[in-house]
Order: C-alpha cells, then sequence, then structure tokens
C-alpha cells in the first residue's frame, strides 16, 4: 500500500505534536530565563495568543486543566510576569493577563522561536522557504485545524 499526501502530511504532524517535542521546544525556547519555563510556557503563550482568560477557558486553549492552568499561573503571577484581573463580564470571576514583563518574556521566545526556523531552513533555497511559509499559513488557515472547520 502507498502513502498518499495526507499520509505523509498525517505522519509529519503526528510527530510535530507529540507532547515530548512541544516539551523539548518549550525548554529550548525558555532555557536561562527566570520564573518560565517548559512547564509554565504554554501558559504564557496561551494568553498571548488568546487576551487575558479564565483559568477554565485558557485551560481548554492549552490542553490543561484548571487546576494546573491556576497553579502555574500562581508561580507566573509571584514572577511578575502574570497579573490577575477583575472579569468585566462576571463580577466574580478572575481573568489572567500577560503583565509587561510577561509581554517582554513572551518577546525574548518569540524572537528565539522565528531564530531558529529561520536557523532550520538557512540551507533550503529562498523560494523554497518562502512557498513552505505560504502554504503552511494555507494549511494552518484552511486544512483540517482551522477554527471554522469543526
Amino acid at each position: 500500500m502507498t502513502n498518499t499526501t495526507g499520509d505523509d502530511i498525517a505522519d509529519a504532524l503526528g510527530l510535530l505534536l507529540r507532547r515530548s517535542a512541544r516539551a523539548r521546544l518549550h525548554a529550548r525556547l525558555t532555557d536561562g530565563l527566570e520564573a518560565v519555563d517548559d512547564l509554565t510556557y504554554p501558559v504564557l503563550s496561551g494568553l498571548a495568543r488568546t487576551g487575558p482568560r479564565s483559568a477554565a477557558d485558557l485551560g481548554r486553549e492549552v490542553g490543561l486543566d484548571r487546576t494546573t492552568v491556576t497553579r502555574r499561573a500562581d508561580h507566573l503571577e509571584r514572577a511578575g510576569l502574570l497579573k490577575r484581573q477583575p472579569d468585566p463580564n462576571d463580577g466574580r470571576a478572575t481573568l489572567l493577563a500577560l503583565s509587561d514583563d510577561g509581554q517582554a518574556v513572551l518577546a525574548v521566545t518569540r524572537r528565539r522561536l522565528a531564530d531558529a526556523i529561520e536557523d532550520s531552513l538557512a540551507t533550503w533555497p529562498q523560494a523554497d522557504a518562502q512557498a513552505f511559509a505560504r502554504l503552511l499559513r494555507r494549511f494552518v488557515d484552511q486544512g483540517p485545524f482551522a477554527a471554522d472547520h469543526d
């Protein structure tokens, strides 16, 4: 039986989406940073993508339960990277949000990620790297992971 393009892409995505691959990448991005590590990084990164969220909502976004998010958020808040603010839609609820210091740390990790990607594409012809970026964006926007593809 021959592999189809869909099989090849599914296999590659399976490798990218493994928890161990994400943890390894998060450890690389946070190496040497104070107060943020591979465990707390998903909370900061999730807030950067979504904006202020409740612990439960953020947990659904990053694949963690509310208790785990809360525990990691407590650590990040003590480090000054995260703040809690009242939910304007529910006076009893609290939202997690990045602090200015948290945004600065995220800028460092985003730069590290962009640099790592650039390094990995350094041997590719420029046209191939640009085509990959364009087609990957198209796949993310229109493929099976797209928000409107439910």
